[in-house]
């Protein structure tokens, strides 16, 4: 159950396929295996204890991750988008890495004290390794494959572990071996850090399909990249679908394109609608799932989307804003505060059970229940089909596009500002986005806060997602009587409902 088992059954069956990269100069499955073996006795030859891997998308990263695999160590991808402080906070928990990070990130790892190479140089040295019969040190079932940091609900970032058994689970619970025909091409848009580009890598090796990366969105490149390579299957999140749709003067023609993922936050309605109407013999997939349960866990498939396009039943046509149903090895259940089960209907958290959930965070241990459940943290329902609606975090966490984001991280930078005497971070409803960071903050005394000049202080500090679209002064918070925030009221005073 290592998942170097799923890149050893493509090697055996369809060596001969490119599985990785473009038609031309891609990694066939057995050449993938053997730079994942030449790598991996570099990486023991180290003696690192994980593979840190702060690059863009890229050939590179596949090797990596099967590279770490069978040498027994776990996978760090890291958000190269984080700024020095939150880097250098991040490597100290990992002092022997080995690294691969791209030039401009090189100061980084040197500064936690750990060696690095740039992915060119990392498959340069991993095609001249060769194998001397060292012994197998690929881990067992229950080792850590992959450590994944995510800020989740809070603003220092938390390592998600998934386990060999974790995500070999999942690969075996949703895709047939060998059921891609060699024509098949998958493009993925998202950074390696993302649980969707591990989750792509092993699903699309295992089905015998290529998988294509796409550097850095727009929506002309990505169609351009559709009809060059030939693409069969793409998994996009829903800001990069509405970019597609609504760009001007683009061809969106998309001749081999034969089926479409999204997931990562909210679909609007109008862009989904759109979509269906403007690409008819596409399959569209809404995939929901969360990092602690190795990628998808629900998902609103093909027949559902027509079914809801054309239906006249509104309770039919309404599962289009549905995560679908629960793939076949996950159970889930909505309860209450109480930890009560609900029937279909009832507004409750989200509650999973599977062998693929993890639900486990480095330094914490696990947080699923007694009885194997892993709370989602997410509010939905079921209606009386058993279809999922997601109604959004249960704590304040923005989604913005398919980045989560920790209004506590915005607010501590704008109480750095002398002039900012209290702040609070929202997120309001956006058509592209699905949501956007706004922000309140009550001047000092006396003072006049410019809230451009306000936003540029907060992009100085953190990245421009991060940053709030707008500003606005008042001259208190709402609180409670013990003096929490009441943020749905901040938000009732950013738009208040009309009369």
């Amino acid at each position: 159950m290592n998942v170097t088992m799923l890149l050893d059954m493509a090697a055996d069956g369809f060596g001969d396929r490119i599985v990785v990269g473009s038609r031309d100069g891609g990694l066939t499955a057995s050449r993938l295996r053997a730079l994942a073996s030449g790598a991996a006795r570099r990486v023991r030859e180290s003696g690192a204890e994980a593979v840190v891997y702060l690059a863009v998308n890229g050939p590179a990263f596949p090797v990596a991750m099967f590279a770490a695999a069978c040498a027994g160590v776990p996978l760090v991808p890291v958000n190269y988008r984080l700024g020095d402080e939150q880097l250098d906070r991040l490597l100290a928990n990992h002092p022997k890495a080995f690294g691969i990070a791209e030039e401009g990130q090189h100061a980084a790892l040197l500064r936690a004290g750990l060696s690095v190479r740039t992915p060119k140089d990392f498959l340069y040295d991993a095609g001249q390794a060769t194998d001397h019969g060292e012994e197998d040190t690929s881990a067992g079932p229950d080792a850590t494959a992959v450590l994944i940091y995510t800020s989740g609900t809070t603003s220092q970032p938390k390592g998600v572990v998934l386990r060999h058994h974790n995500l070999v689970s999942y690969v075996l619970g949703t895709v047939e071996f060998a059921s891609a025909g060699e024509d098949e091409a998958a493009l993925m848009s998202v950074p390696p850090y993302h649980i969707a580009a591990v989750s792509n890598v092993l699903t699309n090796l295992y089905a015998g399909r290529r998988c294509l990366t796409l550097h850095s969105f727009t929506p002309r490149e990505w169609l351009e990249l559709v009809r060059k390579e030939g693409v069969t299957n793409a998994m996009v999140v829903p800001t990069m679908l509405a970019r597609i749709m609504d760009a001007p003067d683009l061809d969106r023609s998309v001749p081999t394109l034969r089926a479409l993922a999204y997931g990562g936050a909210k679909m609007p309605p109008r862009v989904i609608e759109r979509a269906l109407r403007q690409w008819p013999n596409v399959d569209f997939v809404n995939a929901y799932g969360l990092t602690e349960t190795s990628s998808t866990i629900a998902i609103l498939g093909p027949d559902d989307h027509r079914a809801a396009i054309t239906a006249d039943d509104p309770q039919v046509r309404a599962r289009l804003a549905s995560a679908g149903r629960p793939v076949p090895a996950i159970e889930l259940e909505i309860r209450d505060e109480d930890g009560r089960v609900l029937p279909p209907g009832q507004s409750g958290r989200i509650w999973v059970r599977g062998e693929q959930v993890s639900g486990e965070y480095a330094g914490h241990g696990s947080s699923v229940d007694e009885r194997g459940f892993f709370d989602t943290r997410d509010q939905g329902h079921l209606d009386a089909d058993g279809y999922l609606f997601v109604e959004g975090r249960v704590d304040d966490t923005i989604i913005r596009g398919a980045e989560n984001i920790a209004p506590a991280e915005i607010e501590d930078v704008l109480l750095r500002h002398p002039d900012v005497a209290d702040a609070a971070v929202v997120g309001v409803p956006d058509e592209e986005w699905g949501q956007r960071v706004e922000a309140v903050v009550v001047p000092v005394s006396g003072a006049d806060l410019d809230p451009e000049e306000l936003r540029g202080y907060v992009r100085e500090r953190l990245r421009g997602s991060k940053t709030p679209d707008r500003i606005a002064c008042w001259p208190e918070l709402p609180r409670t009587a013990t003096g929490k925030v009441i943020k749905r009221d901040i938000v009732a005073g950013l738009y208040p409902a009309p009369r």
